[in-house]
């Protein structure tokens, strides 16, 4: 079973790595856990424009390490084969394509937000429940 995990440095998304594990050493899978990261940069460009695009992505980048850490570290501890990915965009969209092209499960974590928050807003779980094609597991 190839499983899509969605990583934002939360202590919801580090559960969804420990439920991903978890199942896939229940289920004795030999397939790769892949953990994604994705940063919505449309607010940075601005940035781009006074820093340049390159240290905007090398600023990304040193945000998608941090958020991964904890993540692989599990991962390696439990020796399950794993891969990352690292997007921009939006990042609700970017994990259901993603998991579209080739995932048979996606799982993620659920902050919990208030119900007026989410109804004002919109979460990236509920947006991904509502578009993505395979099945979703919300992780508190």
């Amino acid at each position: 079973m190839k499983i899509l995990v969605a990583v934002d440095g939360s202590r919801a998304s580090l559960n969804a790595v420990k439920y991903a594990a978890k199942l896939s050493l229940n289920l004795r899978s030999n397939d790769v856990i892949t953990l994604i990261t994705v940063h919505d940069d449309l607010g940075l460009n601005i940035a781009k424009k006074y820093v340049g695009s390159a240290a905007v992505q090398d600023y990304l980048r040193e945000l998608s390490d941090q958020q991964l850490k904890s993540s692989l570290a599990v991962l390696v501890k439990a020796g399950i084969k794993h891969n990352t990915i690292i997007q921009t965009g939006n990042v609700a969209e970017t994990i259901s394509k993603t998991a579209d092209k080739g995932f048979d499960l996606v799982v993620l974590g659920a902050k919990g937000r208030s119900g007026v928050a989410d109804l004002l807003i919109g979460s990236v779980a509920q947006r991904v429940l509502a578009t993505c094609k395979k099945p979703v597991v919300l992780i508190k």
